[in-house]
């Protein structure tokens, strides 16, 4: 699953922006950015809120893909992922009210 490559993809084409200009700005390699664009590799947290930025588009877009590519890569082959996650959310949920 590929969801924040392809995202990123998308944006950067629609926006005629070449993989070396969106490197140059994030300071890695063209490589890489292709390689994160083909679901390869990944960025870091601080990565995905400048490249958020550079693009013009939502933060919170381009986190919450983030953020569920990582879960997916984790519990994938998981026989109770489902369950995990449902059980995640009320944590989460819980926590979330007392801070």
């Amino acid at each position: 699953m590929n969801m924040f490559g392809e995202r990123i993809r998308t944006i950067r084409e629609s926006k005629g922006l070449l993989l070396r200009q969106v490197a140059a700005h994030l300071e890695i390699d063209t490589a890489l950015i292709s390689k994160i664009e083909r679901g390869e590799r990944r960025l870091n947290r601080e990565q995905v809120v400048k490249l958020s930025s550079f693009f013009k588009v939502s933060e919170e877009e381009l986190l919450t893909l983030w953020v569920t590519e990582r879960i997916i890569n984790v519990i994938v082959n998981e026989p109770f992922a489902i369950q995990g996650i449902e059980k995640a959310k009320e944590i989460l949920k819980v926590t979330q009210y007392e801070n």
